[in-house]
């Protein structure tokens, strides 16, 4: 009944003391204020009228009732409606590149590397409730998986469908691979233009040199954050491919040109991680999540419903009940 029921200024409801004082006061009161007529016998009186003389007092319960629903109406009893609006200030648009070359299925991270990047990153995306993200895919090239859009849920369905087929020529094309995600926010008008490039190699493949891509980004004003992911030393990681054509997994050594990643996020005005492993690659994501805030405006909107009438309306009842009793019934008894 009174979920959801505020009261607009609670402090009268300490009126409510009030009532057990009165109602005290009324009881040994209660010989002073009415008349007695002592009687030698009694026995001629009908025990109807005793009865009804007695619950006469309690007449005085409807008045307490009415002065307590009084109290609680000038307390201000209320429900609030609140909705809510939500205004983008500055926007973010987010270009992911990802490294899908047959080293992302090494197994220093599990089950592998790119297995492991993809849950992390649909979790990120998920969190960029009001940002805009594409994914770029690449490998010995590059391509564009999704261009940037606000439907995460298209973004997260192209993250689940990236894979090494051999779609494309193997290898690891950085500078490719940043120059197509330079390409796809160049034109864009958000406020900031960001891109995480992710990788476990180093640049072998590809006709654009990673750092004239540096230059297009920081031309645009494109920040980079680059993440090397991989252990170090060495891990389990495709080095051929079987007759059933299945790969053949055997010990590699990490090789990730870490020097090159972080000219590149120092130069754009980034930062270079490294993944060495589940938690870690987690954590880095978490970190970017945190570094790249958009400010969002927030508009609540109060429709308060006043409560008190019902409880006015209830309060004059009770007291007319009371007029009506004291005058009609009960005035023949006492």
């Amino acid at each position: 009944m009174f979920e959801g029921i505020y009261f607009a200024n609670p402090n009268y409801l300490w009126l409510l003391l009030i009532l057990p004082v009165v109602l005290t006061w009324q009881i040994f009161s209660r010989n002073k204020t009415q008349p007695l007529l002592k009687m030698p016998s009694l026995s001629n009186f009908q025990e109807g009228s005793f009865f009804w003389a007695r619950i006469f007092h309690g007449l005085f319960i409807f008045r307490l009732c009415a002065i307590g629903l009084i109290i609680m109406a000038i307390a201000r009893p209320q429900t609030v409606d609140i909705s809510t609006r939500t205004k983008t200030n500055k926007g973010i648009d987010i270009v992911m590149a990802i490294d899908v070359s047959s080293s992302m299925l090494a197994q220093d991270l599990k089950p592998d590397r790119l297995t492991a990047l993809k849950r992390v990153a649909a979790e990120f995306i998920q969190d960029r409730r009001s940002d805009r993200i594409g994914l770029v895919v690449y490998a010995g090239e590059s391509y564009t998986k999704t261009p940037i859009t606000s439907d995460k849920n298209i973004v997260k369905s192209s993250m689940r469908e990236i894979n090494f087929q051999g779609l494309i020529e193997d290898g690891t094309a950085i500078g490719m691979g940043l120059a197509t995600s330079v390409n796809r926010l160049k034109d864009s008008k958000a406020k900031s233009k960001i891109i995480i490039l992710l990788t476990d190699g180093v640049n072998n493949s590809g006709f654009i040199d990673p750092k004239i891509a540096t230059e297009l980004a920081v031309e645009f004003g494109i920040k980079t954050y680059t993440i090397g992911l991989g252990s170090n030393g060495t891990a389990l990681a495709p080095v051929g491919i079987l007759p059933n054509g299945k790969f053949k997994y055997g010990l590699t050594k990490v090789e990730i040109d870490e020097v090159l990643l972080k000219e590149i996020a120092l130069k754009t005005g980034g930062i270079y991680f490294r993944a060495t492993n589940n938690q870690k690659l987690e954590e880095i994501y978490q970190e970017i999540n945190k570094l790249e805030k958009t400010e969002i405006e927030e508009f609540k909107y109060y429709n308060y419903e006043e409560k008190y009438r019902i409880l006015i309306l209830l309060a004059i009842g009770f007291i007319i009940f009371e007029w009506i009793f004291r005058n009609t019934l009960f005035k023949s008894f006492i």
